[in-house]
């Protein structure tokens, strides 16, 4: 069996949107705090990410969304490893969104890889790092590649900048 890591929130007025459920962009909030929150649990902190250098950076993320979530509610967001490239360059994290009672409301995924914060390019995270993420495998965990990285469903596409004029 797998561990699951879970972060509470308590869903504040500037998580609402005009709709008085919790916001698109509160949810990717959310996420993100639930990642840090994870890594310095695992003692993997700021401090520590610029000592050895690295950060890690989100480069696809989408949701799916099944009950809504009002202010003043408490969130769980659960946090899973569902897949690790070999040498640990490439990551994919699985969120879900539940309330107290175990009712699920949305589903989140974010890929992502580790970089060099000076070089500015993907790099291999440290021994640390890979032992504190490996028993957070999702039961659904993959072995990632750059070919998944390339495969995300988005590419850039530059265009002549006189069309902003």
């Amino acid at each position: 069996m797998s561990a699951i890591y879970y972060h509470k929130f308590e869903v504040r007025w500037s998580d609402i949107d005009a709709n008085r459920h919790l916001a698109n962009s509160s949810y990717l909030e959310y996420c993100s705090q639930t990642r840090m929150a994870f890594l310095r649990k695992q003692k993997i902190g700021l401090k520590e990410l610029h000592r050895w250098g690295i950060g890690p950076v989100i480069l696809h993320e989408r949701f799916s969304f099944f009950k809504e979530i009002y202010d003043t509610q408490e969130v769980i967001v659960s946090l899973s490893l569902n897949g690790f490239a070999e040498d640990g360059s490439i990551y994919q994290f699985g969120h879900k969104f539940y309330l107290p009672d175990g009712t699920h409301c949305a589903t989140a995924e974010a890929t992502g890889v580790w970089i060099d914060t000076m070089l500015r390019k993907a790099t291999s995270p440290p021994e640390d790092i890979l032992q504190s993420l490996l028993p957070y495998k999702g039961e659904q965990h993959k072995i990632l590649s750059k070919e998944d990285i390339k495969s995300l469903p988005f590419r850039p596409e530059n265009i002549d900048p006189k069309v902003f004029s």
